[in-house]
């Protein structure tokens, strides 16, 4: 794989010459759609350290409240290259950052950086773009989803989840992918370039397992994250090309206990 080279990208150039979010003349995605034909898989790319990624944080919060019951599904990965700076965050992975990397080589890009949102596994951009993030989730959720996908999880056993799933068709190179999402966090920050600052966090992905498919229909066992409840925490699926890395089906999972 191609070796990637890792910055930190500070935003606020750009952020200046889009304007200030007030000015943004955007469309609310709250209102549920029946024509909605496809999803939209929204993974940022974040990390208590960085002090460009509190406005991209704060973003993806106002969207995950507007979008509701549609099929729009938020996902934030907190990566580990910025804990150097003074400040460890306790959500951040070497796994998330590794992600971010196989991106950088799906989609052609020579660095990656925070921070960065990536849609449907398709198109990747500054994550505090607001009017970029919301065209790319509304161009996607006119499009015909590719493959289907329905989830259930049973946690009754507070050590795993029974995820079982169905698939619909997908081809040889498509795998799926199971996240544990903690709903939301606020942490005060003792370092680094948020020193002083509480900063708040949804969708923060705390587990991200890998299934192989051998069939349409299966269940799996996957251990449950530390702290894990059904109150806080939910399930998210998706369906991704690991040739391309382009993402073709998501579903949250509905939850029985």
């Amino acid at each position: 794989m191609k070796q990637v080279k890792i910055f930190a990208l500070t935003a606020c150039l750009m952020a200046a010459a889009l304007g200030s979010t007030a000015f943004i003349n955007v469309k609310l995605l709250n209102k549920v759609n029946a024509e909605d034909k496809g999803f939209a898989v929204v993974e940022l790319f974040t990390s208590e350290g960085c002090s460009s990624c509190p406005p991209a944080d704060q973003l993806v919060a106002k969207i995950e409240k507007e979008v509701k019951d549609r099929p729009v599904y938020i996902l934030a990965y907190h990566v580990d290259y910025w804990n150097r700076g003074g400040w460890k965050d306790a959500f951040s992975s070497a796994d998330y950052s590794k992600r971010q990397q196989d991106y950088a080589a799906y989609l052609h890009i020579q660095t990656v950086y925070t921070p960065q949102i990536v849609v449907n596994g398709r198109m990747e951009f500054v994550g505090s773009e607001e009017s970029v993030l919301r065209a790319a989730i509304t161009g996607n959720l006119k499009k015909a989803q590719g493959a289907p996908l329905s989830l259930s999880a049973a946690t009754a056993n507070k050590n795993q989840a029974d995820i079982k799933y169905t698939t619909g068709k997908a081809d040889k190179n498509t795998v799926l992918y199971i996240a544990f999402l903690q709903k939301s966090a606020q942490t005060k920050v003792g370092g680094g370039e948020n020193s002083g600052r509480t900063l708040s966090h949804v969708q923060i992905v705390r587990k991200l397992q890998k299934i192989a498919l051998s069939s349409e229909d299966g269940e799996t066992k996957v251990p449950l994250p530390a702290g894990f409840d059904n109150q806080d925490w939910e399930i998210i699926g998706f369906l991704q090309n690991t040739g391309t890395g382009v993402v073709t089906g998501a579903a949250k999972a509905s939850i029985v206990e």
